[in-house]
């Protein structure tokens, strides 16, 4: 079978090429985005690798031999699974390479914004030696984490959060609470989660929960709670997220996902002293983008062999 990777922003497929070589497999990087050059250049393709070009239902009628189609990451966003499902072809992800790197920064972002250390950072080194302007400040054991989605990743956001102490309490329609999660958390509904948490944290894909977090949510969280996305942008109303933080709605928020990325420096929700953002990192360590490329390349290599790959997103 062919592989053809579509795009791929690393510095190099050096990993992915060494697992098809021992495979015996033919690899190609394209590095190309638009419907009409990867209709041009991947017709003869079998297995499509893919981090953010868009994989519309077209390019996929317009190669006759595709039979699958993975993706670097997560999130299937930018693969048209309805289409890929009817046409027969596997739809792939990889949901598990960074993991911990995610709750962690889920968690990082949590704690600085609690600790106010961006802020009092920002203050001490530009007006004084003062730590009047952080209060309020309230001691961890004192304080409820909300868990929106507790997959993967949101699970391990809250067994961590709750060994750093925090009472945590979750919502998530399918999950199906065990011994094991009751330790570390506690099942409520939406509505109670955001209505009685100091802290949010989304874990849950984009598909179906797009402005999910819309000004009306916003009115009914503590006036001091926080709110953190790193999953997916749209769950998250961006301009209520404006609105909400100058009015002082809610006390501050941690954005790692949003629409439109890139996103230019001068966007109106950036000049929000309680607003830390970052640029779609959360999975990012050493060690979690060499095994995200490894295991895309394996995935493949399961497909082409005949066997079930791993992480299916559709069954066909």
């Amino acid at each position: 079978m062919k592989v053809i990777i579509i795009d791929c922003d690393q510095d190099s497929v050096d990993i992915e090429m060494e697992v098809f070589k021992k495979a015996g497999i033919e690899a190609t990087l394209k590095n190309i985005f638009s419907e009409d050059e990867i209709i041009k250049e991947c017709s003869e393709a079998d297995i499509f690798i893919v981090q953010f070009a868009n994989i519309t239902e077209k390019i996929m009628r317009s190669c006759p031999n595709l039979k699958c189609i993975i993706r670097y990451g997560v999130g299937v966003d930018n693969v048209d699974v309805k289409a890929a499902t009817a046409l027969g072809i596997q739809v792939g992800n990889v949901p598990d390479y960074g993991m911990n790197e995610v709750a962690d920064h889920a968690i990082s972002l949590a704690l600085a914004l609690t600790r106010k250390i961006v802020i009092m950072n920002d203050f001490t080194k530009q007006e004084k030696w003062d730590y009047i302007k952080s209060i309020p400040i309230h001691r961890y054991s004192e304080m409820i984490v909300g868990v929106i989605g507790l997959g993967r990743i949101g699970r391990n956001f809250a067994k961590k959060m709750s060994a750093l102490g925090f009472k945590v309490i979750g919502s998530d329609p399918h999950f199906k609470s065990t011994e094991e999660t009751e330790k570390y958390v506690q099942i409520v509904s939406f509505d109670e989660l955001i209505t009685k948490s100091d802290i949010i944290s989304i874990h849950i894909p984009a598909d179906g929960n797009i402005d999910l977090f819309n000004y009306k949510v916003f009115e009914r969280m503590k006036n001091t709670s926080i709110i953190i996305n790193v999953a997916r942008g749209g769950i998250i109303n961006e301009k209520d997220l404006d609105k909400a933080l100058q009015n002082g709605e809610i006390a501050g928020a941690g954005i790692d996902c949003m629409l439109g990325e890139p996103v230019s420096k001068n966007n109106p929700l950036f000049q929000n002293e309680n607003l830390i953002v970052t640029p779609h990192m959360a999975w990012y360590s050493e060690e979690a983008a060499l095994e995200l490329k490894r295991k895309v390349a394996e995935e493949a290599v399961r497909f082409a062999k005949g066997e079930e790959i791993c992480y299916k997103i559709n069954e066909v």
